[in-house]
């Protein structure tokens, strides 16, 4: 895994669910770690995607505290283009994933942030979860992406 901090200044990237509630609820060790990601989406350095995964875990956390309107917000800022696209669950990824989970043994939803990365032809993934070293472990086999942490 590389650092966030070693990113390429333009690119495409799929951010996981960590990452993208760190900076959306400020948490005061990680915000500050993704902050260049977001702002350099804003500016036009990143095109962000995000799983339809993500979009439930990141939505997870403001429905159960029975706040609808976080939700929304959150909802229409992650599926606003230019900054975020979103990427649905399809055959081919569903497949990518299973040989990922293979190869992998990772879980399902983190299967699916892998192929759906490799599919839409991401320079890396941005996460906070560990689970990703067994990708960067497994050169070539499964696609050329690199894991940013």
């Amino acid at each position: 895994m590389r650092d966030v901090g070693d990113l390429p200044s333009r690119g495409r990237l799929l951010v996981d669910s960590a990452p993208i509630i760190y900076y959306l609820e400020d948490h005061p060790e990680f915000s500050a770690r993704y902050e260049n990601i977001f702002v350099g989406a804003e500016a036009g350095d990143y095109e962000l995607a995000i799983t339809t995964v993500s979009l439930i875990e990141v939505l997870t956390g403001p429905l159960r505290q029975g706040n609808k309107t976080l939700a929304e917000t959150y909802r229409e800022a992650l599926t606003s283009p230019p900054s975020w696209r979103v990427v649905d669950l399809t055959p081919a990824i569903a497949f990518r994933a299973a040989q990922i989970r293979g190869m992998t043994r990772l879980r399902a939803p983190d299967a699916i942030q892998l192929a759906s990365a490799l599919e839409i032809s991401c320079m890396g993934l941005v996460t906070q979860d560990r689970d990703f070293r067994v990708f960067s472990e497994t050169p070539g086999k499964l696609g050329k992406l690199d894991i940013y942490s």
